[in-house]
């Protein structure tokens, strides 16, 4: 494939060009380096829990009412 208009491989469109005196770090970064997943909740189950807290700890009475062969499977 042939193009009547060459870039040259070093130089940068100006629509790619960054000002990088203006960057600043990114204050998100680091936030999700543990191992979270980020679980969306209907409303109506967002109005009983309002924390992550209080979700985990209703998940984790249900996991200790599941048996364990049952947990295994993924069940």
């Amino acid at each position: 494939m042939k193009t009547t208009s060459k870039i040259r491989a070093e130089e940068l469109r100006p629509e790619y060009k960054f000002d990088y005196v203006k960057a600043r770090p990114n204050r998100f970064a680091g936030r999700g380096a543990s191992k979270s997943v980020v679980v969306l909740l209907d409303a109506d189950v967002a109005k009983v829990f309002k924390s992550a807290d209080s979700v985990n700890s209703a998940l984790r009475a249900i996991l200790a009412a599941v048996p364990a062969r049952l947990r295994r499977r993924g069940v």
